[in-house]
Order: structure tokens, then sequence, then C-alpha cells
């Protein structure tokens, strides 16, 4: 696997942000044999590979997946691409007394990540994946851009910000939000999922833990997703709002994915 921690600048922020990739490789290691399927990698002859979009939680940052769980090692093995991107405690949203996160992760991105790596850019090659508030943004994306993703996992997803008290969170509701409605708008993703054609969306992954703190929001998802006749892949199984609960989820969700052969 080809490692990088790239930092650029972002016309949508208005400033530098980072983003790490992991890109496979024709090559292997001790205890990697078979890894990395041959032919695949970013030589300019070489062929574009599926791509994750691995997205942080509201606590963390672009390097995070790597330093908690075995990631690399993971993707390695499946032979797909994970961008991981800084998106800082944005809610991935276009912050009232901030930045443009949401039109970052949802436009620029994207583009930046085709126009620089050989990755895929067909609907059935591009997956996104997250934790926590990286799960509320995974599903965010498969909901409001269904025609770009094959599948979205959400992770302990904080996934009903419209019944969240987000008085805990200090000054962050008021500079991402400053007082807007959530309910309708294109954070509403239980209203979301009342609004778009079951057979247009992406395949759903939602995994959360039974002591988790969130356990309620995504009980509610579910049961908007059955209301709207949208198919989910549910696991609501004993842990709570940790890394070993997370490392073992992500490798799930690898497995669950579509990743052509």
């Amino acid at each position: 696997m080809i490692r990088l921690r790239t930092d650029f600048f972002a016309e949508s922020l208005g400033m530098g942000t980072s983003m790490v990739v992991l890109m496979p490789q024709a090559a292997s290691g001790i205890g990697m044999e078979g890894a990395d399927a041959p032919g695949t990698g970013t030589s300019v002859d070489g062929p574009a590979v599926p791509v994750l979009y691995l997205l942080h939680g509201l606590s963390d940052d672009c390097t995070i997946w790597e330093r908690r769980t075995s990631i690399e090692r993971y993707a390695t093995e499946k032979g797909i691409a994970v961008v991981m991107p800084e998106v800082r405690r944005s809610f991935y949203t276009d912050e009232a007394v901030g930045e443009a996160y949401w039109t970052f992760v949802a436009e620029e991105l994207p583009q930046l990540v085709a126009g620089t790596f050989r990755v895929s850019t067909a609907r059935e090659d591009t997956f996104v994946a997250g934790l926590s508030m990286g799960g509320f943004g995974a599903f965010k994306l498969a909901l409001n851009h269904p025609e770009r993703f094959a599948a979205a996992a959400s992770l302990s997803g904080a996934v009903d910000l419209t019944s969240m008290d987000l008085d805990w969170t200090g000054t962050l509701a008021q500079r991402v939000w400053d007082g807007r409605e959530i309910a309708d708008t294109a954070d509403d993703l239980l209203g979301l999922l009342g609004r778009r054609d079951p057979a247009e969306l992406p395949a759903l992954f939602l995994d959360c833990g039974t002591e988790d703190q969130l356990i309620t929001q995504n009980e509610r998802f579910l049961a908007a997703a059955e209301d709207a006749g949208v198919d989910v892949t549910s696991r609501l199984r004993p842990g709570a709002h940790t890394w070993d609960f997370w490392d073992e989820g992500v490798q799930d969700v690898l497995d669950w994915l579509p990743i052509r052969g």
C-alpha cells in the first residue's frame, strides 16, 4: 500500500487543509502475501481502483483511522483506495460562521481526488463510510448524492440531528447552524429517507452498539427507513462508542462492500 499525507489548498474553504490517502500497490512484504493484486496502483498505465471515502468523528482528524485501527492492512487485502479527509468539527456542513465543509467534501474533494489519483469515478466503485459524526457525513453524502455511491456505511452514527441535544457541544451548534432549522434540509437524514426513491439509493449499512449513547438515534433511523421502504443492512450489537467497536466494524464494512474483483 502507498500511504500519502497530502496538504493542499481548498478553494471551497479558502485555506489549506489535509487528507490521508491509501493507494493499492503491486508489491508484497513479509506477512502481506497475496495482498494488493498485481497490476493495481498509481502508475500511468495501471487500472483505476475502487475508492472508499472514510470519514472521521467529532474529536478527530484525517489521521485517526490509521492511529486507532489497522485500516491500511484491511484495505490492502481488498485492493481498495481509501481517502480520509480533514473536516474538523464541521458536521460535514457549510458552517454558518466558518467554512464550507459540505461543499468541500461533496464537491471539491472528489474532483481533486479524481484528478490526482488513479481511482475509479464510476458509481459502482465509489463508497463512503464513517464513525459518529462521520457516520452522519457518510449517510448525508449517500442520501443527498445517491447517484455517486454504490454503498454507504455508518458506524455509531449521529444520524438524527433533529432530535439530538446539541447543548453539550458548547458553541459548536451556534457556529455550524446558528439557529438554522435542520428539519427538511440536507442535514435531516430521516426526512431525506422519505423523500428519496428507494430504488435509486445506494446500499446502506448501519452498525451501532447497544450500550452506545447514540443507539436511540440509530433505532429511529431504522424505523424511518422501514417506513420509507428503504432497505438497510443493520446490526445493533453489544458495544459502546469505542475504537474496539469501530476497528471490528470497519473490517465488516469492507467485507460487505460490493467491491468488484
